[in-house]
């Protein structure tokens, strides 16, 4: 342990020994360090930040939904930093002062690509943030610099916004009108197929419609008719039963009973049975009708009933009711002849006439397809020219400067007081690194000790130096100026630090 005591003084007597090469090198150090610290230019940062408004009900009323307009604005903030637009921020401001060449254009496209940066804080807010450090210009032209950078960039983000879109809409109306002139001249050449030939085969007409349609539409016809042709029916078999328990006059003559009355009520049964759907092999209608056979049979018996007195006005409003029934039955009975003809004469046309039939179903196929495609385009069109006014008017989305750009009062890099203590630090650690190694590369010895293990042989003793008084004062005249160094080099760091501060204030 005392051995290695005796090192370390003997190492640190022979750095004291050397201290004015230490102060030297340090000096040196510190001199050239804080002169490449203050070659490095100072960079200003300038930043906003902008919130954009997704949802409109306008725009979704015409069908821009929230995600059109979230791609909208990533497209224009992706655009932001491409070399067009960063061409025009470079030609806006004084970065574009002195540039003649292209190669001069791509250089300082490519830097002020690296000192733009826009960072996203949610899905509609956004961080845009922009460094100006050339060289070419002072500390308050960089920071300036770096405000007129982000200003533009929102000029240019509004812009987009505004306008964004609207050159690929024009586009794309024109390519619509384009497609929707040739789907016209096209459905037009169809129209006047299908016109020339259906004057040639009329039969095949029916308003474009394919034979297969019109066999379908004819047989629901035929359907429908059936059924009010049995209402119908009903209709009258009731009015009958209903006259049939009726007297014609009233007065003086009989009434109508017995077993006229159970007929009537018989028949009226069998005419609802039918108008329910019962077929004539249903049990329920085959008693009916042997009942109303006996009932007829018994209503002969009784003999026919004396007429006399006045006319009876419900039988004669019957009559008139049943009249119109009647015709009603006769009318649909014909509808349903014609009805039967024209799936007759369709079956006929099919199978004497197929290539026609094909023809004219691919005439009409053709014609509906290009309608249903020029209908399509022609909606499409109209959606796209009304999203183009809406984007035209009101943007692609709403956006709004939460903080502005203002001029930066201090640099963001470098950190030029924590620099210059490095350098400080770095030239004192070499002044006591270059003493040293001086000390060592020395063949003196500070310690009869050290001497002894260097030659291996023992040391009898040590003679102390004597310093006359003369000697002492020059000693004591150097180590004030050894000290009055060392202070000056730490009174320049101070007056270094002062002066960055004093700077900083006065960029405004």
């Amino acid at each position: 342990m005392s051995g290695m005591l005796e090192d370390i003084k003997a190492t640190l007597h022979g750095v004291w020994q050397k201290r004015w090469l230490g102060l030297c090198v340090a000096w040196g150090v510190c001199v050239l360090g804080w002169l490449g610290v203050s070659l490095v230019p100072n960079g200003y940062e300038s930043r906003a930040r902008i919130f954009v408004q997704l949802y409109d009900p306008l725009a979704t009323q015409v069908g821009i939904n929230d995600n059109d307009r979230k791609a909208a604005v990533d497209r224009v903030r992706d655009s932001l930093t491409g070399t067009l637009h960063l061409e025009q921020v470079i030609r806006s401001t004084r970065l574009g002062e002195g540039i003649t060449s292209r190669k001069q254009m791509d250089a300082t496209v490519a830097g002020l690509a690296k000192a733009i940066q826009i960072s996203s804080e949610q899905d509609n807010l956004f961080t845009i943030s922009a460094k100006s450090s050339a060289m070419r210009f002072t500390d308050g032209e960089n920071a300036r610099l770096s405000r007129d950078i982000v200003q533009k960039l929102i000029d240019i983000f509004r812009e987009e916004n505004l306008n964004g879109g609207l050159g690929e809409m024009k586009q794309t109306l024109q390519f619509l009108d384009q497609q929707l002139a040739n789907r016209q001249g096209e459905l037009q050449a169809a129209e006047q197929r299908r016109l020339a030939f259906e004057s040639q085969h009329p039969e095949l007409a029916q308003g474009g419609m394919s034979l297969i349609q019109r066999m379908e539409q004819g047989r629901a016809t035929l359907r429908e008719l059936d059924a009010d042709l049995a209402a119908a029916q009903s209709s009258v078999a009731a009015i009958n039963a209903q006259m049939a328990s009726m007297p014609q006059t009233l007065g003086a003559g009989g009434a109508v009973g017995g077993a006229r009355g159970q007929l009537a009520q018989a028949q009226s049964d069998l005419a609802q049975m039918r108008a329910r759907g019962l077929t004539e092999n249903h049990p329920d209608v085959i008693a009916a009708r042997n009942q109303i056979a006996a009932l007829r049979q018994q209503a002969k018996s009784e003999g026919g009933a004396v007429v006399g007195g006045a006319p009876n006005p419900a039988y004669t409003s019957l009559e008139s009711i049943r009249a119109e029934r009647v015709a009603n039955v006769q009318a649909l009975q014909a509808r349903r002849a014609a009805a039967e003809g024209d799936i007759a004469r369709i079956s006929s046309q099919q199978i004497s006439n197929p290539e026609l039939i094909q023809e004219a179903q691919n005439i009409s196929r053709d014609y509906d397809v290009l309608k249903t495609q020029y209908d399509k385009m022609l909606t499409d069109r109209e959606n796209l020219r009304l999203k183009g006014q809406v984007v035209s008017a009101r943007g692609t989305a709403r956006m709004e400067v939460l903080d502005p750009p203002v001029l930066p009062r201090a640099p963001v890099a470098p950190n030029r007081p924590l620099l210059l203590l490095v350098v400080l630090v770095a030239g004192i650690g070499a002044g006591i690194g270059a003493a040293f190694l001086a000390s060592e590369l020395q063949s003196s010895f500070s310690t009869s000790a050290k001497l002894e293990r260097a030659v291996g042989l023992p040391v009898l003793g040590a003679i102390s130096q004597v310093v006359s008084p003369v000697a002492m004062a020059e000693r004591a005249r150097k180590m004030r100026q050894f000290f009055a160094a060392s202070a000056a080099l730490g009174g320049v760091f101070a007056l270094l630090l002062v002066m960055e501060f004093i700077q900083r204030g006065t960029v405004a």
